[in-house]
């Protein structure tokens, strides 16, 4: 039994209305619910698990859907009776809090006057005006919301530099200042290395691979995505490294972001230079990047993030680093390999990644462009690989779900994992995919538990492959510390119990991924 009811103009935010949804789905006897805005991408995901009818075609990006299945109308009335009860308490608890929630900038000021950051995370449009006026008023800002033009970023970046000011951002997930995590971000130990990163994934990997290495960080400042484009012109990253360079703290510097114009890496490079402190840099997909820089010797370059944490801890110990592949025995390695295609059928030879973080997703479909080519990818640059349709898989596919196109009116992946559980569903019914690649991110922000989220739906995925008369391999990785609320080590269990290969990396699972590709003849 299906219903469906359209609540005209009753906006809600994305994260509320995930919680609802897996409160109502707890009622015994509901089969599926989703509750959440009319957007496009929302009512196409409707439509596809069963739930199209008119008053969905019908619906706006303002307007609430509530679409429940059931075994029974009765079932149904429980369902519906228990969404409308957390929506009552919600509001409850909205005209309750008005009395003191600050509803501006100014009144959060008169609240907190000993404040000197701000996080600003409202719709795009307006995320201009408040960074603006927080830059005006002396304060540094985390820009999290997206959608702000190349030009608005250009013109607070400009006031951020005049003023002497952070501006982080825009879609700047992740930052660790003063010991405080920002956002997507993970507890870490306090420590002698510095970070200034144009990524957010790829800075939660590198901090939590200095944890994992016993060393800590100091301060870990994001810059957003656009910082090093020839017309921002690095000038986040620049403050940045400056801020480390006066930072007694900070004895080793490293910085991440996707290769940048020349002309705007041969200033990091030189800035970093200048700092008379040990430097490590990795430009995500761009090798011998040493050719950008005046090098003294100073700057080390790394091949990929984990690589870029072990770097980082050898020049704070003064020792070398020992470059490697895999942390398991090469004789370890080529036997999960070997494991792993044994019982797959000859129809098996496509990769899958579904990721959550988009730098992760960028170091694996690097990585396999680099040795098979040929990979499809919402994040392609390469414009005959860009999928026709995001929201089906071609061939080997590596997809980005935490960008814009799949968080409309949703959460990022990472706080809800039905948008990666549901396009596990359509991979599994691919009788040609031999092997999934997932990533799974804690930290604050992030599900409190992401892989007991998708737990069963590998395990689902790994039997139909099973009835088909295949094997369905899964590489994983956990960016996490021991410290994070959700216990990495738990995670990590979970995974393993749905028969995932769990690896210390986004690159080590990434290659191990690709060995069993070439060795199953996907290649």
């Amino acid at each position: 039994m299906i219903k469906v009811l359209v609540e005209k103009d009753s906006y809600y935010d994305s994260v509320f209305l995930m919680l609802i949804a897996s409160e109502v789905k707890k009622v015994p006897g509901v089969e599926e619910a989703v509750v959440s805005m009319g957007t496009e991408i929302n009512t196409e995901l409707l439509r596809e698990i069963g739930f199209g009818c008119p008053e969905i075609e019908e619906a706006t990006p303002n307007d609430l859907i509530i679409a429940v299945e059931a075994e029974d109308d009765q079932t149904l009335e429980q369902a519906f009776e228990k969404a409308r009860e957390l929506f009552s308490r919600k509001k409850i608890q909205r005209e309750s809090a008005e009395a003191y929630r600050p509803v501006s900038l100014d009144t959060a000021l008169k609240m907190m006057p000993e404040a000197n950051l701000i996080i600003v995370s409202v719709p795009g449009r307006y995320a201009f005006r408040e960074a603006r006026r927080a830059l005006e008023g002396g304060l540094h800002v985390m820009l999290f919301s997206d959608n702000v033009s190349l030009k608005e970023e250009i013109e607070l970046k400009r006031l951020a530099a005049e003023k002497g000011l952070l501006m982080m951002g825009p879609d700047c997930g992740t930052a660790v200042i003063n010991g405080k995590p920002l956002c997507f971000a993970n507890t870490v130990r306090r420590g002698g290395i510095g970070l200034v990163a144009a990524s957010g994934t790829g800075l939660q990997e590198v901090t939590c691979c200095i944890d994992e290495l016993g060393q800590g960080i100091s301060q870990a400042i994001g810059t957003g995505g656009r910082d090093l484009r020839p017309e921002v012109g690095g000038t986040m990253m620049l403050m940045g490294i400056e801020a480390l360079k006066g930072d007694p703290q900070t004895e080793v510097i490293v910085v991440i972001s996707k290769p940048p114009a020349e002309a705007v890496a041969r200033n990091v490079i030189n800035r970093l230079e200048e700092t008379g402190k040990p430097c490590v840099v990795h430009f995500i997909g761009l090798a011998g990047a040493g050719s950008s820089s005046q090098s003294t010797g100073r700057v080390l370059y790394a091949g990929n993030l984990e690589e870029a944490a072990g770097m980082a801890v050898a020049l704070l110990q003064g020792r070398s680093y020992r470059p490697r592949t895999f942390t398991l025995a090469e004789a370890e390695v080529k036997r999960l390999v070997e494991q792993e295609v044994a019982g797959m059928s000859g129809r098996q030879k496509y990769l899958r990644g579904l990721f959550t973080g988009g730098t992760l997703a960028d170091e694996a479909l690097i990585l396999f462009e680099r040795e098979i080519g040929g990979v499809y990818s919402n994040i392609q640059t390469k414009p005959e690989l860009l999928l026709p349709d995001p929201q089906r898989s071609k061939e080997h596919t590596i997809v980005d779900l935490g960008d814009d196109l799949f968080t409309q009116g949703r959460p990022h992946p990472m706080i809800d994992p039905t948008i990666r559980v549901d396009r596990l569903r359509k991979e599994m019914e691919d009788s040609e995919v031999a092997v999934l690649l997932l990533d799974c991110v804690l930290g604050y922000g992030s599900h409190p538990d992401p892989a007991g989220a998708m737990r069963d739906s590998i395990v689902r995925a790994k039997e139909k492959a099973k009835q088909r008369g295949g094997y369905l391999a899964v590489a994983a990785s956990v960016t996490g510390t021991e410290a994070d609320l959700q216990d990495l080590q738990e995670q990590r269990e979970k995974l393993e119990s749905a028969g995932c290969i769990v690896m210390p990396s986004n690159y080590q699972a990434a290659l191990l991924a690709l060995r069993i590709i070439q060795k199953g003849g996907g290649s």
